[in-house]
């Protein structure tokens, strides 16, 4: 006993002296996030898990995405979730955790305390809520414990939800003792939820002079993460309106960061049911936006957990001890050259892709290779690439060194920075130049609400001309979903006018304007508002316009359709169309949408796209006729375009065509997964499509030759005087 006395005094009496010693990190000290979360309610799933990140939205499981600590000799129960990490004051850290095994059951007493100088080794104490204190001896679960600092009080606030018989789940809060090893005041209520429903996975940080609690509401008809704000860390705390998460699905256990260097926080949260995470991000902490699966990426299925800053030395430290297998050396690349969206890293192969733009010089590229947190590029600096790949040495946090090999192409594919599908593209004869006109993406759902347009003398170097149609602005019947339009240039009476047809609120509508960036004045109304009789038995969506003026006659057609293909003859003024010349000219089973008409040497093509925008196997097929309206007839043989597995193209589909004008030569404009994070993303790669442009031909008999979709796309076009 008194061995085990002397041993204690001496622990605490060091750990005083080496606290007091401890130099607290500044915030231009980090460089790399730590993400700790448990994966889940099976068995060895409840314990805790380490992963890394250089930019805070890309993650990486360390130790291989196994438990960091053993979780039986640290809990009661043989499970621990819900992990919070605080970086402390005197520059200690502190985790605190819920002592549940689920598939014993949902109820629990015990939480658990955590104190490293090194985030490697843990000091542990297992506290039974119950049984500390009496006032909480009938208490059946607390969960989800977390850690604040309270600056007033010098300590160190515990705060966590309980539940007794008879009421609902809320918020209390206690202080642990000064060496982090238990609790020394009775838990008090921090929070009740307003309308007596249980609140649980409290987390509050400070912002300004106000602290701000994030919590999950249960047992409401709508369930979601709200926040309270108040001017005190223990009381007084007012919940705002509305819910903070961005989606409609099950969340729970969110937690809030700040960026490293920036005035932006991020809100994570669990979509449990759905096995992911979401993050969103927000300057005020009271409005947030989602950030879309291609700004977030994780090679493992975390469940409630919290995110810090780390410093360099801290990330090499946790790296030479919890060494993963996967890692990414390097994990991008900066430089006005080169297509960020668009970086291919392979781990595997220890090699780099990195496109540039095409008036970029590979003869003394200079890319500012990004390394993974704790590793270091021995060289940077320009390189030839234009001969081929160079190699790069990396060193890593054990010492020892690894050669990568980084290679550099220009590559013209996609034609846009950022997000848009759909495209239409025109050669307008007023401004003698190209514009393409795509469906705004990267939005959840295909939930964008405005259109834009893009200029080109030579189809690779575009110009944004902006919105030229918002629908929240500029729409009365609909204010949801703007997809896929298309436009004519038409000119009546010595000028050109411009329609511009539009998918909204699965109807469509139509815009006009004397130049084609506009300014578009919206009809007022629906141009195709409900189903005609010769397609009503169909099923499928009013969307996908197509317009095609036939330079045979001058007369204007429009087709449309999802599910079914529908045409009809246009009014001479182009504002509405002849319901006695409708047809439908649904060519067979591959058809999905996307009409695309249009003439060359006699015939009238018709491509569609087939299958899902969210399938790899988007592609597109065509037909021929002898008029604009049909009949159609299908080629043996009739792919244009579709997925390349080779260079990692998927999704190829939703085109439009053009021709140089005074020349036979035709492009194909279509869109296809980002690239590369597209083909892991699942459903949402249907909302995250680039811009792309390819050469068409035809063979002699006038039938298209399948074309291959590339990366490096077409060189600049002149056209002749």
């Amino acid at each position: 006993m008194l061995k085990s006395k002397l041993v204690f005094v001496f622990a605490v009496v060091f750990s005083t002296f080496f606290s007091s010693c401890v130099t607290t990190e500044k915030e231009d000290d980090f460089s790399a996030y730590l993400f700790v979360y448990f994966t889940g309610n099976g068995p060895g799933e409840e314990a805790v898990h380490y992963a890394l990140s250089k930019n805070g939205y890309d993650y990486y499981a360390l130790n291989n995405d196994k438990p960091i600590v053993s979780t039986d000799s640290i809990s009661t129960t043989g499970g621990v979730r819900d992990p919070h990490i605080l970086r402390g004051e005197d520059g200690n850290f502190y985790m605190v955790l819920t002592d549940l095994k689920t598939n014993e059951g949902w109820n629990n007493t015990g939480i658990i305390l955590a104190k490293s100088s090194d985030l490697i080794n843990w000091e542990t104490s297992r506290i039974d809520l119950a049984k500390k204190f009496s006032e909480f001896s009938d208490i059946t679960r607390a969960w989800a414990p977390q850690t604040i600092y309270d600056a007033e009080a010098g300590k160190y606030m515990i705060y966590f939800s309980m539940l007794q018989p008879g009421g609902y789940d809320k918020v209390y809060y206690t202080y642990a003792n000064e060496d982090f090893t238990g609790l020394e005041t009775v838990p008090e209520h921090l929070f009740y939820s307003p309308d007596e429903k249980s609140c649980i996975d409290a987390d509050i940080i400070k912002k300004g002079n106000k602290f701000y609690m994030f919590y999950k509401t249960e047992g409401t008809a709508t369930k979601g993460i709200r926040v309270a704000v108040s001017d005190s860390l223990t009381s007084g705390y007012v919940p705002e309106e509305g819910y903070k998460d961005q989606t409609d699905r099950a969340v729970e256990g969110s937690s809030v960061f700040k960026m490293i260097d920036s005035d932006t926080y991020i809100l994570l949260y669990d979509m449990y049911i759905d096995g992911k995470y979401q993050f969103a991000e927000s300057t005020d902490l009271l409005n947030f936006k989602a950030l879309g699966a291609d700004k977030i990426s994780m090679n493992f299925h975390p469940r409630h957990g919290t995110i810090i800053p780390v410093t360099e030395a801290e990330a090499t430290s946790l790296l030479k001890e919890f060494p993963s297998v996967d890692l990414p050396l390097i994990v991008g690349a900066n430089g006005a050259a080169i297509r960020k969206q668009n970086i291919v890293v392979n781990p595997e192969e220890a090699s780099v892709y990195l496109p540039v733009y095409t008036d970029s010089s590979l003869t003394d590229l200079a890319p500012e290779l990004v390394a993974f947190p704790g590793v270091s590029i021995v060289e940077n600096g320009a390189k030839d690439f234009s001969t081929g790949a160079n190699s790069y040495t990396l060193s890593l946090p054990d010492g020892s060194q690894k050669i990568y090999s980084v290679a550099a192409a220009v590559a013209n594919n996609p034609v846009l920075d950022g997000f848009y599908a759909d495209p239409e593209i025109i050669y307008s004869y007023k401004d003698e130049k190209f514009y393409l006109y795509p469906t705004s993406d990267g939005f959840d759902g295909w939930s964008g609400t405005y259109f834009k347009t893009f200029s080109s003398k030579d189809l690779v170097h575009w110009k944004d001309e902006g919105v030229i149609v918002d629908l929240l602005k500029d729409v009365s019947w609909a204010n949801r979903n703007a997809w896929a339009p298309c436009i004519a240039e038409k000119e009546i009476d010595g000028a050109y006018k411009y329609f511009y047809y539009f998918s909204a609120a699965q109807n469509i509508g139509l815009a006009t304007a004397d130049n084609p960036a506009g300014p578009f004045i919206d009809m007022g109304k629906a141009f195709v508002g409900e189903k005609p009789d010769a397609v009503k038995r169909r099923g499928g969506q009013i969307i996908d316009p197509d317009v095609f003026i036939d330079p045979q006659s001058g007369k204007g057609y429009f087709y449309w359709g999802n599910g079914y293909m529908a045409g009809a003859e246009l009014d001479e003024n182009m504002m509405s169309y002849k319901e006695e010349t409708l047809k439908e000219l649904t060519p067979d089973g591959t058809y999905r949408e996307g009409t695309e008409v249009f003439f060359r040497k006699g015939k009238y093509y018709f491509l569609w796209s087939e299958d899902d925008t969210r399938s790899p196997n988007y592609r597109v097929r065509y037909a021929t006729a002898e008029t604009p309206l049909g009949p159609l007839t299908i080629p043996e043989e009739n792919m244009v375009i579709q997925k390349d597995e080779e260079a990692e193209i998927y999704g190829t589909g939703h085109n439009s065509v053009i021709n140089v004008p005074g020349t036979d030569d035709w492009y194909i404009v279509y869109h296809r997964f980002t690239r590369p994070k597209g083909i892991s993303m699942g459903g949402p790669a249907g909302f995250h499509r680039e811009v792309c442009i390819d050469k068409l031909t035809f063979a002699e008999d006038g039938s298209i030759l399948e074309v291959t979709p590339t990366v490096a796309g077409i060189a600049p076009i002149t056209i002749s005087e």
